[in-house]
């Protein structure tokens, strides 16, 4: 697969690296370069400009994956001009100058909204900042529903929480407006409402929309039929 992009998976909000790892070992299998790296969650700017950065220094054309608030980052981060697609994965696919917020606001809430905590962090030479994460009672429901119980209750200890800051800053750019893009609709999703998802691969065009019977971590319980999206478009690039 030398040929082919390096495929960057990009988590998003309450989850880490980790959460991609069944399509990870998947795409390596099948011979495909992947990179996993970690996202801050502390803002949408410095978010994306971290993963912009760490495109810009890989050798040859990458494949954008972005799952939950991920979407918003790679919205962001996609511009880098070795980035050759995008793909949504139950995720955010902000239009410029929108916000988290902003898009959710136009839907009925999901699950999530009445099932967040909130707590203070320290910010160098500011005021404290504010972290949002699950309820761990709820996350396995709301956020991991359909995953091994036993691997949900690790999940649900172990969030990447996301700062309040993320919520509201608007996205610059809108990297699907010169790349193309493919989108996956988790339809039993009670993190982000799936009508969300379906209205912004709407406007963004997408070249392809894959909706899934699945629950918020797609990537985790039908690990098979991600992976299926991201080659095959990386196929159609081709």
């Amino acid at each position: 697969m030398s040929d082919s992009p390096t495929i960057v998976l990009v988590h998003g909000a309450f989850a880490d690296a980790a959460s991609w790892a069944p399509v990870t070992r998947r795409l390596l299998d099948d011979g495909y370069t992947v990179l996993v790296p970690p996202v801050f969650n502390r803002s949408l700017s410095g978010d994306s400009a971290y993963l912009k950065s760490f495109v810009e220094q890989i050798d040859g054309p990458v494949l954008l994956a972005g799952h939950s608030y991920g979407g918003a980052v790679i919205t962001v981060a996609g511009v880098a001009e070795n980035v050759v697609g995008l793909v949504y994965v139950s995720g955010y696919a902000l239009d410029e100058g929108e916000s988290l917020g902003q898009l959710q606001g136009g839907f009925p809430d999901s699950e999530l909204a009445a099932n967040l905590v909130y707590a203070p962090y320290p910010v160098d030479g500011g005021e404290p900042g504010t972290d949002v994460s699950v309820k761990i009672d709820a996350f396995p429901q709301v956020f991991a529903a359909g995953v091994d119980p036993e691997t949900a209750r690790v999940l649900a200890v172990s969030q990447r929480p996301l700062s309040a800051v993320a919520f509201g800053e608007p996205a610059p750019v809108a990297a699907w407006k010169t790349k193309p893009s493919w989108g996956i609709v988790s339809s039993a999703d009670h993190t982000i409402n799936p009508d969300v998802e379906r209205f912004g691969y709407q406007r963004a065009g997408v070249r392809k929309v894959v909706e899934i019977d699945a629950p918020h971590l797609v990537m985790q319980t039908h690990p098979a039929e991600v992976a299926a999206v991201i080659t095959d478009a990386i196929a159609e690039l081709a």
